[in-house]
């Protein structure tokens, strides 16, 4: 049997299905032209996935593998494959965005294609209601879900014997859509990008700091200046650990509370489950007719941290310098957005998509539509989060605001989470609100109500 290992968002040899194959064998990696030419020159996920990618032709190359990199549309990588050898299918998992969907739709036509179920706990047909119809609602999936969980296999994969495939694995391989091939250097200016500097931190070693902090994790994750996560989302993401060694290292600490971890791992499924059940919610709402009101100024404002809004502005500018975010003040953000700017989801969804390291089209598109209230799952539209109530809360001191906004240091931080003070003073550098929080709350919410449909109703 000869096979393409076609490598995407699994780039680790540890655990890893694709390689308990045996047989002659392929593995790839695709830099996808079709995904690059979208992103900006210094895109961070950019230089993470090529650190990554280096890594793993590295270890391959220490069990007697190796790893041929691809520069191209996948359509056309595959084709100029085809042309110099055949073989009889290729391997890859599985993915539910429409994009990933549409592509692999097309190599199908061209090879018998084979989907690993690696990138989720479950399949996205796995967890379902008695009548096979799947779950609206998060609570009753994660019953469900920590039951089938029980007797779920998730046991290590072995590495196969196989045999590589003779070709020329060195550098990259560039195909453009005319079939003319260059081969140049494993260099990520080579393929049209800046390095990005940052801090890759092993997730085997992120694994082993967060069960000191895991019995903590659910009192704590919410408070911003707090590092109570277990920081793998990038990893997961990727593939740089895999979800069932996650899942068996936390289920191993049996005397710690790991079920709020398990729980939003379980989460993270449900949205990859909706996403490939109801597809059109990528783009559009599942309920409720109303999606925002169109406003480029407020917009500029909102991604130039200029809101007036200290834990707005503050996660804003933590997402642009870091790629990373504090999932509570995702949330925030996503309230804000949708409920006192009246901007149009799909706007927040793509900006966030923009600078997340960690981001996962199925996490984030059902994130934001449940904070807009047009989701599957049924989050109130009448539910807004108080943006101030909530840095009082889970960052009473001004520690993670402060850090962002150094233009609030000599500020009391009691006065940060209080609109009026805001309002009526005025800060050297820091601009005033750009909205009173209890009128553009009220505003949504009336706004929402005339404009409701059932809801399970879908609008698509």
């Amino acid at each position: 049997m000869k096979r393409i290992l076609w490598f995407r968002r699994d780039l680790r040899v540890k655990d890893n299905p694709l390689l308990s194959l045996s047989g002659n064998v392929l593995p790839i990696f695709i830099f996808d032209t079709n995904i690059l030419k979208t992103l900006e020159r210094d895109d961070k996920r950019v230089s993470y996935i090529f650190h990554y990618v280096k890594k793993l032709k590295q270890e391959f190359l220490a069990h007697g593998l190796d790893l041929k990199l691809y520069y191209g549309r996948p359509e056309s990588v595959f084709e100029y494959i085809l042309k110099e050898n055949s073989f009889d299918e290729v391997i890859a998992s599985a993915d539910y965005d429409s994009y990933a969907k549409e592509r692999d739709l097309h190599i199908s036509h061209k090879l018998t294609f084979h989907y690993l179920e690696d990138t989720y706990i479950f399949k996205p047909d796995e967890v379902l209601k008695d009548d096979g119809s799947p779950y609206l609602v998060f609570t009753p999936f994660y019953k469900k879900a920590t039951v089938l969980l029980k007797s779920k296999n998730i046991q290590e994969y072995q590495r196969a014997k196989n045999t590589l495939i003779k070709t020329d694995y060195d550098g990259i391989t560039k195909v453009d859509e005319a079939m003319n091939v260059t081969k140049v250097a494993i260099e990520i200016e080579n393929i049209g990008f800046e390095h990005a500097e940052l801090k890759i931190v092993d997730p085997h070693h992120k694994l082993e700091v967060f069960k000191d902090k895991i019995n903590d994790y659910k009192e704590k994750r919410d408070y911003f200046s707090k590092d109570a996560s277990s920081n793998l989302s990038v990893d997961i993401r990727f593939g740089t650990i895999g979800i069932r060694e996650v899942l068996r290292f936390v289920l191993s600490l049996k005397k710690n509370d790991v079920e709020p971890f398990i729980r939003q791992l379980i989460f993270r499924d449900f949205y990859a489950y909706l996403l490939f059940h109801f597809p059109n919610v990528e783009y559009q709402n599942y309920k409720y007719s109303f999606n925002g009101i169109k406003n480029n100024e407020t917009y500029e404002l909102f991604c130039s941290a200029k809101t007036g809004v200290p834990i707005i502005d503050a996660g804003v500018r933590e997402l642009i310098q870091t790629g990373n975010i504090h999932n509570r003040v995702r949330m925030i953000i996503a309230s804000f957005f949708t409920k006192d700017l009246l901007l149009p989801w799909q706007w927040g969804e793509r900006f966030f998509a923009k600078h997340l390291l960690d981001y996962d089209k199925a996490s984030n598109v059902l994130s934001w539509q449940w904070s807009a209230g047009t989701g599957v799952d049924p989050q109130p539209y009448f539910r807004v989060f108080n943006p101030y109530l909530q840095s009082k809360k889970f960052d009473k001191d001004a520690i993670y605001i402060k850090k962002y906004v150094p233009e609030l240091l000599h500020v009391e931080s009691k006065n940060i989470h209080n609109e009026e003070y805001l309002f009526s003073t005025n800060i050297q550098g820091y601009p005033k609100p750009i909205v009173s929080h209890k009128e553009a709350a009220k505003k949504a919410v009336e706004i929402f109500k005339t404009k409701q449909i059932h809801p399970g109703m879908s609008t698509l």
